[in-house]
């Protein structure tokens, strides 16, 4: 039967690659429900200590929605009991750069003020 005399426009295929990184993003996100959940069902506190982790592994989804990784490294990684959580502790290992880029900030923000008040009294002195 031919579709397109049926008015039944053709789909493209997926590709195995796409397929694989479907089912890593449906598996990471029911992860993150079940993390969600338990997050819920914690105090504030333990809330608010979490933060970073639940904004980290959303961004971790987010990016797995919109990047495909290759075949193989979906089916690494769809192997994992837990992907999402292991690709944040990944991340969060990788994040010392981080820190040190945000202590260069805190660094260099502070020198320009100290260059500007130093201006600032250099001009009140004229």
């Amino acid at each position: 039967m031919d579709e397109q005399k049926n008015g039944i426009a053709k789909l493209p295929r997926q590709t195995r690659a796409e397929r694989l990184n479907t089912a890593l993003y449906k598996k990471m996100f029911a992860e993150q429900e079940r993390y969600r959940v338990w997050l819920l069902s914690q105090t504030p506190e333990e809330i608010l200590n979490h933060t970073y982790e639940y904004t980290t592994r959303e961004d971790i989804l987010l990016c797995m929605e919109y990047e495909e990784i290759s075949a193989k490294q979906a089916l690494a990684l769809l192997a994992l009991p837990d992907p999402l959580n292991t690709v944040f502790d990944e991340y969060d290992r990788l994040l010392n750069s981080h820190m040190q880029d945000i202590s260069e900030a805190i660094c260099q923000r502070a020198d320009m003020e100290i260059e500007w008040q130093q201006e600032q009294r250099a001009s009140l002195e004229r």
